[in-house]
């Protein structure tokens, strides 16, 4: 967490920003992301949000890289990011939480879903995506978004903005409509 700090307190739900009462309910979390301009690009998505980021190490980068600085700009100490050691210590911080995870496999779309608050939208590393294990865990609630077969995926920073902001939409985000 060097060079990170927090400015929203936890709230046992979402982020309370500044004490204001504007709870940002949303997670989401990176399992061992590899390239740092998408997770910069991610922190900086979750900074002008007010969600939660979690990282799922190994990481691929230095938390210290430039360029994951950079993707971030300058947002990086408006981010509540939180670091765990493994799949399965993040799963165990949200007992009854309700798991998300973005995978090219899923046969549902993630607008077929409708959002609450405290939902974790779960995306895996960029060369192999989810493993089995978690998406087997959790394969009620995997997404997917559509896109034609040419390409085999998003890019990690786009799909995490695509499905957050329609979570957003649906629990009626301040400023979207």
């Amino acid at each position: 967490m060097l060079g990170i700090r927090f400015v929203f307190r936890y709230n046992g739900k979402g982020i309370d920003r500044k004490g204001l009462g504007e709870s940002m309910p949303f997670h989401i979390c990176l399992v061992e992301p590899e390239i740092p301009n998408n997770t910069g690009n991610i922190a900086r998505t979750c900074a002008v949000t007010g969600t939660v980021l979690h990282l799922i190490r190994p990481l691929g980068f230095s938390t210290e890289d430039k360029y994951l600085k950079r993707s971030g700009m300058d947002y990086w100490y408006k981010v509540d990011v939180r670091y765990y050691d493994s799949f399965a210590e993040f799963a165990a911080s949200f007992p009854g939480g309700r798991f998300f995870c973005a995978t090219t496999k899923a046969q549902r779309s993630y607008t077929s879903f409708s959002y609450r608050e405290g939902d974790i939208f779960v995306f895996g590393k960029e060369s192999k995506g989810l493993s089995p294990e978690i998406l087997k865990l959790y394969r009620e609630t995997n997404i997917r978004i559509p896109m034609r077969p040419v390409v085999r995926s998003h890019n990690l920073g786009n799909s995490a903005a695509i499905i957050l902001y329609e979570a957003l939409r649906q629990t009626d985000f301040p400023g979207l409509n």
